[in-house]
């Protein structure tokens, strides 16, 4: 048979490693940095985008789509090559998918600490940029495509099936989520709202892990794992069972985010049911790359590759028996709100994906340069040092989680609460959070180990350059099944009806939970009293949502006793038919702020804005001064915002719309002339206003400036079916 030759593309395996490893260090040191302004809030003090609510999404999606994007790009590109005996199907594809992610990451490092943000977890970027996301990762699908079909390879190996099952989802997910509507360059507001936009969110949240962060490295796990063991895969039974039954069952599983809020129960009880059944594939697959390592477990003990590569698997398979546990209701009406979510989120990001990705990056780079790891002995160090890490991260942040919890839910003999002030439970975790920051920052020591340590590996090897490789062409034989021959066999062979039938098991449960959700009117019954946000409070609700103040604060007060006796009457579905986007939060490092209407007045607002240590000494929440800075609020998007929600369905009249600038002139003075009800208010404002007088400087009075709107936002919520307190 007459072999072909070809040059497999290393370079941009290299490339993407190299950004990797880069973004890797960039995300580790803001999320270092998030963990000590718990420890020192006003650390960036008077310095908008360098503040908590800014830098947080920043920090997530450096992680996920920089950090372990990267790496994964470089994984699919290597193994794919290798796995179908074929050079990428375009090499200006392959450097168009580089470059173009690049660009977007950088873009939204620019964006997110501006305040440019559609505040949905995972999916914050802007517009335009999630079109170009868009289109990057269509080039990214139609390379990995070309390459299937020029393969001269017939089989398809698992590591593909999960390849392909990426791309489909990813981009199913993203294309729906991103459904916005632009009110400006960098400002749009999301097609759905409330409830419905919750569990659109939620479904593309927990499949963005499923599809982004899990998929791909079980394809990269069935690769890399059998080729640094020297062992083939365990069972290609249980590959094929493992496939199947996790891109099914995950679609379903987004609503165990959303368990106790407004969706529907029985939304919640089919992502409950099937989240339940994802610990059958998800062990399954843990399993599989375990006992792979069947009879070379002696080499574990020294070879460093190995060793990253067993404790990735076990986190996977930790994380994934968690995720099932907590999406029981017993135990999410304990662990949701708390930081036992967060420690849940990082057992699998720096437990699976980073050491996974540190493994895949130690077994890669003395291959791409032609020589030996520059030191085995630094690379156990990382790997002794990162396992250090995780544990001092975690076991912490389960104890915060558990400390929240049993503070926030115990009462007196009496029928009060026994800690009825909510800064009494972040007192008493806060060495939690010391040694949170102690363990992010050994994790992040290992990271720069292994900087270190690749450096001087490059540096004594040789240039990496495509490497030479031959094989047969593809001989072309009939497309029916052979005699005898099973179907998923066949099925391996087809990648068109390999890619057809995955997604159609991905659309399935999306379709079922999210079709009726929103084309179903009973889904979520109306109320009558809730009314549109005001020209001013939808202002102050887009300050909100730029200063990331949904990364803190939820607004979902769950029917438990211990919660309406806090925060006030549980929550409701039709009172957020006019939140586009929703912002029921994830996280509660403050209270809840869906009843905050009309709890405090103006004067507390305005000082717990500029101050929150002086008015609830020992909090951890940071200060917003530039929200007083001599800056007028820019209204003059206001009409444009109003006609974008109109055509959403929010019921904004012309004239509304047309009277917006009285509307907002009359409810801000209003707001202005209750702040002087406070007599250190006036003394300051006066004495400001003089000294601008006296410089000559234009004064912006107080009506104007942006603390005013988002005042006017907080004082709004909760307010249109507020109950009164008749004692």
């Amino acid at each position: 048979m007459e072999m072909q030759q070809f040059y497999y593309d290393n370079k941009i395996v290299k490339k993407f490693l190299y950004a990797s490893i880069i973004f890797g260090l960039v995300g580790m040191l803001v999320g270092l940095l998030l963990a000590v302004f718990f420890l020192f809030p006003n650390l960036t003090d008077g310095v908008s985008f360098l503040s908590f609510g800014r830098l947080r999404p920043l920090h997530t999606n450096a992680v996920i789509f920089a950090f372990v994007g990267n790496a994964m790009f470089a994984g699919v590109y290597y193994s794919l090559q290798r796995l179908l005996k074929a050079r990428m199907y375009s090499n200006f594809l392959s450097n168009l998918h580089f470059w173009g992610w690049q660009l977007i990451i950088v873009a939204a490092a620019i964006t997110l600490p501006l305040g440019y943000t559609t505040s949905k977890e995972y999916a914050e970027l802007e517009w335009p940029i999630d079109i170009a996301i868009a289109l990057i990762w269509v080039a990214f699908g139609i390379n990995m495509i070309g390459t299937i079909i020029k393969r001269r390879e017939r089989h398809l190996y698992v590591a593909i099936w999960f390849y392909i099952a990426t791309f489909v989802t990813v981009a199913v997910l993203h294309i729906f989520n991103s459904l916005e509507l632009p009110v400006s360059a960098l400002k749009s507001y999301s097609v759905y709202a409330g409830v419905q936009d919750a569990l659109v969110q939620w479904w593309y949240g927990h499949n963005a892990v499923a599809f982004f962060l899990t998929t791909p490295f079980l394809g990269m796990m069935y690769y890399f794992v059998p080729k640094a063991a020297n062992r083939p895969v365990y069972s290609y039974r249980l590959s094929i069972i493992h496939f199947w039954s996790l891109i099914f069952l995950y679609i379903w599983a987004g609503p165990h985010h959303l368990l106790y809020s407004c969706l529907p129960d029985w939304a919640q009880n089919l992502g409950v049911v099937f989240s339940i059944m994802l610990i059958a594939p998800s062990w399954g697959g843990m399993i599989n790359g375990l006992l792979t390592l069947r009879g070379v477990w002696d080499k574990v003990r020294t070879d460093s590759v190995l060793k990253f590569f067993v404790v990735a698997i076990t986190g996977y398979g930790m994380a994934t028996f968690e995720g099932p546990m907590l999406s029981l209701k017993n135990v999410n009406a304990i662990a949701h709100f708390t930081d036992w979510i967060i420690a849940h989120v990082h057992v699998g990001a720096l437990a699976w994906n980073g050491f996974l990705i540190f493994g895949m990056i130690y077994w890669l780079i003395p291959r791409l340069t032609k020589t030996t790891l520059y030191s085995e002995k630094l690379a156990n160090f990382h790997f002794w040092i990162g396992t250090l890490g995780i544990v001092l991260y975690a076991l912490p942040m389960y104890v915060a989680g558990f400390t929240q919890a049993s503070m926030w839910k115990q009462f007196k003999p009496d029928g009060t609460l026994q800690y009825g002030n909510f800064l009494e439970t972040v007192t008493q975790i806060m060495p939690m959070y010391w040694m949170r920051a102690i363990g992010g920052s050994l994790y992040l020591i290992g990271m720069l180990v292994l900087i270190y340590n690749i450096v001087k590996t490059v540096k004594q090897g040789s240039t990496v350059e495509d490497e030479l490789a031959e094989a047969p062409e593809l001989s072309k034989i009939t497309t029916g099944r052979l005699k005898g021959e099973k179907f998923h066999p066949w099925l391996e062979r087809r990648p068109i009806q390999l890619t057809i039938l995955a997604t159609v098991a991905i659309l399935i449960g999306g379709i079922i939970q999210i079709v009726p959700t929103i084309m179903v009117k009973s889904n979520i019954p109306t109320i009558a009293a809730v009314k549109p946000y005001t020209p001013l409070e939808l202002q102050g609700r887009d300050l909100y949502i730029r200063e990331g103040c949904v990364g803190c604060h939820s607004q979902m007060i769950r029917p438990f006793r211990s919660e309406v006796v806090r925060y006030g009457d549980y929550s409701k579905s039709g009172e957020y038919v006019y939140d586009h986007p929703f912002l029921w939060g994830s996280k509660r490092t403050g209270p809840d702020l869906h009843r905050e209407g009309g709890k405090y007045n103006d004067n507390w607002h305005f000082n717990h804005m500029w101050s929150p240590q002086s008015i609830s000494p020992g909090s951890i929440m940071p200060a917003y001064k530039w929200l007083f800075d001599n800056k007028a609020m820019d209204y003059s998007s206001t009409e444009a915002k109003m006609k974008v929600m109109q055509t959403m369905g929010v019921p904004y009249t012309e004239a509304d719309i047309t009277n917006a600038k009285q509307s907002i002139e009359a409810q801000a003075s209003t707001i202005e002339k209750n702040l002087y009800n406070d007599p250190d208010f006036v003394k300051s404002y006066e004495a400001s206003k003089a000294k601008a007088v006296a410089k000559g400087e234009a004064f912006v009075p107080m009506k104007d400036r942006e603390i005013v709107a988002l005042i006017a936002y907080l004082q709004r919520l909760g307010t249109d079916i507020k109950v009164k307190n008749t004692k």
